[in-house]
């Protein structure tokens, strides 16, 4: 098992330090699950020390130069790659806890008026894309002060996070993350398990309809599902069952039925990464209870994002610190709310007769004037089911009258084909005046309003060649 290395582990206890000498704190970060899992563990180590403290959840785009008006910022799961520190005044304390390619290197902190601490697994030579995220990082601050009951939170935003994506179980620090959880009586895992969502809560017939990294006859087609299920002889009309219901039998017997499936419709070069898009370790939070949606790691998550897609990141992070009445109830209802907007935003791009996704020769995209910025990312990615898995999908909408948000999607074998869509979107949406960075096959970008075909067509030029199918 990977362990944190010598110089990371000097860091988090400087860290410590810093946050015991400090009693005027502001926390920024992110508004996915990864950066409300980082926030929520900050906000607990915080109220643990009796250090007040101010909590605030922001997007990318307004932190290049901000205002630095307290003895101590935090930023976490974000400021490794904005300019976060241009006005800091003399005296004043910056803690960084990201894991996104850093702008500035390990000896940035030299000379400087003010105290300045970057925490990044990049700088340390770990991979942040898959071996450990801001909230883990956040975590191994928590373990420094003793507080090792917060390794679910840790878990939780790697989840988020889609850091067990690439080979369907936790590696390196975040193995770390997980043996801890597990230790601590908060996580069981069940290995190689079927990776479909919604284990818990879903009827099986409609969580397969889901499936999208190729488009398969029972992808968006429930009648599909149902006959599949029913010829197989794992599933009833009158006595519909959850994934969770299955036994390991009735599981592979699945499994060989979707392995075929989707060996029909893709390359032969795809052929041998067909079982990470359907194995992977499975997650279930033992304090939760059994019919929760908090149960399964992979809900969890969903219902943290849907509250920083809608403005509600507070009431995410309070279920988090344990409140399981009241924030409970509005999560639930956030969550609701949530699923009907995609819905009708769904309707909006991939109505069958009209669809409104246009193809170019490397890339397909589609105008998502009119949805909301911070769910577009999640409407490209389901747009997946609806177009071409060969090529990204990307959206666009816009954030005010000059400014445009992208997101990109693309079916997981993209990203194991080698192509880091997040890289590529960093330097094209720089060329064109914006910033953008991401993961490999889920990554996003800010762009003036006017540079919108520039970027499509550098874009599409950018993968000439890069793609196998």
């Amino acid at each position: 098992m990977m362990q944190i290395p010598q110089l990371m582990s000097e860091q988090y206890a400087i860290a410590k330090q810093i946050i015991e000498s400090c009693d005027d704190i502001k926390v920024y970060s992110h508004i996915d699950c990864d950066g409300i899992c980082s926030g929520a563990i900050l906000s607990t180590i915080l109220d643990r020390q009796d250090k007040e403290h101010e909590i605030e959840f922001v997007n990318l785009d307004v932190l290049d130069d901000i205002e630095l008006d307290h003895e101590l910022t935090i930023f976490s799961d974000l400021g490794s790659g904005q300019r976060i520190d241009t006005k800091a005044k003399k005296d004043q304390k910056i803690i960084i806890l990201d894991h996104h390619p850093p702008l500035r290197d390990l000896d940035y902190k030299n000379n400087k008026e003010y105290d300045y601490l970057e925490i990044n697994p990049i700088h340390h030579g770990i991979d942040g894309s898959y071996y450990v995220c801001g909230g883990g990082l956040c975590y191994f601050l928590a373990k420094e002060f003793g507080y090792d009951d917060l390794s679910w939170i840790g878990l939780l935003s790697a989840i988020g996070d889609m850091q067990n994506t690439k080979s369907g179980h936790f590696e390196g620090l975040n193995e770390i993350i997980q043996q801890d959880a597990i230790d601590g009586g908060y996580l069981e895992v069940f290995k190689n398990d079927l990776n479909i969502y919604g284990r818990n809560t879903r009827p099986l017939f409609i969580a397969l309809s889901y499936f999208n990294d190729v488009k398969l006859p029972i992808t968006n087609n429930t009648a599909e599902t149902m006959a599949i299920l029913e010829e197989l002889g794992i599933d009833e009309k009158n006595n519909r069952k959850t994934l969770n219901e299955l036994t390991m039998e009735e599981k592979g017997k699945l499994y060989q039925r979707l392995s075929s499936m989707i060996a029909q419709v893709v390359p032969g070069n795809y052929v041998k990464y067909i079982p990470q898009l359907i194995i992977g370790d499975s997650y279930t939070f033992l304090k939760e209870d059994e019919t929760s949606f908090l149960r399964d790691a992979s809900e969890f998550s969903t219902a943290m994002n849907a509250c920083g897609r809608n403005h509600e990141e507070k009431i995410a992070m309070e279920v988090l610190k344990g409140d399981r009445y009241v924030s409970l109830d509005e999560l639930e209802a956030v969550s609701r709310d949530h699923r009907r907007n995609l819905a009708q935003a769904i309707e909006k791009v991939a109505d069958n007769e009209h669809s409104n996704i246009i193809e170019l020769e490397n890339l397909q995209y589609f105008d998502g004037t009119g949805i909301k910025p911070e769910i577009v990312g999640t409407i490209t990615g389901m747009i997946l089911g609806y177009c071409n898995w060969k090529k990204p999908v990307i959206g666009f909408t816009q954030t005010d009258d000059n400014g445009l948000k992208i997101s990109l999607r693309c079916s997981r074998l993209l990203s194991y084909d080698g192509i880091h869509f997040g890289n590529i979107i960093r330097e094209i949406s720089a060329k064109v005046g914006g910033s953008g960075g991401g993961h490999s096959m889920a990554c996003g970008a800010y762009i003036p309003i006017d540079k919108k075909l520039e970027f499509l067509e550098r874009f599409n030029n950018e993968l000439e060649g890069k793609l196998t199918n």
